[in-house]
């Protein structure tokens, strides 16, 4: 093992050695060490080689890593690789990264006879190796694997090799801490803040102009309550007060949405978002059952065939099987895409009401729908531009940060987009609640005025799924 020059670092400073899958999921974990030094291992540079080719988001992400290293070697041509790439010397317009530490590089092999070494020629058995290696040599630094391979960090704290997760991604320490969209106020809130409030009634609407309380922090298109006597949403906040309009009543027959009627608070909440033409980007998340999917078409289809408002429904979804894959399918992208659309298949015999019409009517009416609704495959989304379109995501949380950000993009002028997900059913390798693209978009739309989100919590599927959401 050639020696590591570690001039001008003190003895605080760790090592911090990365993983393959860490640089595959996010090429800019290079530069998220601050003062620390980040050191790359032979093997993981051939793993990197061994996966640059494709268009899947993994392969472009090693390519992206790449050319990191590569302008970083660029950019100081006449340094010692020993005494290592100065990682502050690199800058990238759209973010930029504060680091001082340095990156360095394995340039001789292991010695195999290390009495702790791993047999054989296994890559990550090599990355340890490697480690050890490194440890006998630099004993004045801590030395840290990051790694997203749960196996890998288990046997790496055998052989008594600190090891962590890579945590720069995560966008809250847990899900319970994630913004749910909706605020429950005291029972006593009117008494308690009476002389703060001012009340309003314009176009049918009630108002209410609510004074900056120093226990409160709402968002826009945030929702509060009081049980079940009280039910509004914040339009508007800014440095003395906010300004909350009283919600649409979606509970009754009168008030239904293609059909379709709140059964719970939150889906009034969700329709609220939905219906409402000034919200571009919303996301509903919960469990299974909670009626996500079948409240965000019952709203695109009122809204695309009765208003006019958009001129189609576009629906994606991720595909990631539960089980085994059944392989490459025949036919054109629609086709192709139709077998992971059950989920808009279900729900459309619900919205259509198909047991009650005869075969002719029901013909008639699924091929009206089918002009309406287009099926698409994320695969084809990137350059796309989508105007005037009602677009639906369904399975958001299988989605990475960069692939959502890739999507809500797309929107063009009119469209509105609509992320639909569990955050406990995420298939997705080394994706986690704390890390999808869902909870990233959650969190980082929670301020703008034009975007909502709220958590359905109750299940309306069968009192069969209410049961086994809760047992299972």
């Amino acid at each position: 093992m050639s020696p590591v020059v570690l001039a001008d670092s003190g003895t605080a400073t760790k090592i911090f050695v990365l993983d393959t899958n860490v640089l595959m999921h996010d090429p800019s974990a290079l530069f998220r060490f601050q003062e620390h030094h980040v050191y790359l291992p032979m093997t993981v540079l051939e793993e990197l080689d061994n996966a640059k080719l494709g268009v899947s988001e993994v392969a472009r992400n090693v390519r992206q890593t790449n050319r990191f290293i590569d302008e970083l070697l660029t950019a100081q041509k006449e340094v010692v690789i020993e005494a290592g790439l100065q990682l502050n010397k690199f800058t990238v317009a759209e973010e930029p990264y504060r680091c001082s530490g340095r990156l360095f590089f394995q340039t001789e092999a292991h010695d195999d006879d290390l009495p702790k070494a791993l047999p054989g020629n296994k890559n990550d058995n090599s990355i340890l190796n490697t480690i050890i290696a490194l440890k006998d040599q630099v004993r004045d630094h801590e030395i840290i694997l990051i790694s997203k391979d749960i196996n890998l960090r288990i046997k790496a704290t055998i052989l008594g090799i600190r090891t962590e997760d890579y945590a720069n991604d995560r966008v809250v320490d847990d899900l319970d801490l994630l913004f749910s969209g909706s605020c429950q106020l005291a029972g006593d809130f009117w008494e308690t803040h009476g002389k703060q409030i001012e009340s309003w009634q314009e176009e049918g609407k009630a108002y209410y102009e609510v004074a900056r309380l120093s226990d409160e922090e709402w968002y826009p298109n945030q929702f509060v309550y009081i049980d079940s006597d009280f039910e509004a949403i914040v339009r508007r906040r800014n440095e003395t007060g906010f300004l909350i309009e009283v919600c649409q009543n979606y509970y009754g027959q009168r008030h239904s949405v293609w059909g379709i009627t709140a059964r719970n608070r939150e889906q009034n909440f969700a329709l609220n978002l939905l219906m409402d033409p000034e919200i571009d980007f919303v996301t509903l998340s919960g469990s299974a059952g909670t009626g996500k999917t079948l409240l965000a078409l019952a709203a695109g289809l009122t809204q695309t065939l009765d208003q006019g408002l958009y001129k189609e429904i576009i629906m994606t979804r991720v595909t990631i099987p539960i089980g085994e894959d059944i392989g490459f399918l025949p036919g054109t992208e629609e086709e192709k895409m139709t077998p992971w659309m059950g989920a808009l298949m279900d729900n459309m015999e619900v919205l259509t009401g198909s047991d009650q019409k005869d075969s002719w009517e029901q013909a008639a009416t699924n091929d009206l729908l089918r002009n309406r609704i287009k099926i698409r495959s994320l695969n084809f989304m990137r350059g796309r531009t989508f105007q005037n379109k009602y677009i639906i995501i369904d399975e958001a949380q299988n989605l990475t940060p960069k692939q959502m950000k890739t999507l809500v993009t797309r929107s063009g002028t009119g469209t509105k987009i609509v992320c639909l997900g569990n955050l406990k059913q995420i298939d997705t390798p080394y994706l986690t609640e704390t890390t999808s693209g869902m909870t990233y978009v959650v969190d980082r739309f929670k301020h703008w005025e034009h975007s909502g989100h709220i958590t359905l919590m109750n299940v309306e599927r069968s009192r069969l799924a209410d049961y086994a959401s809760e047992m299972l």
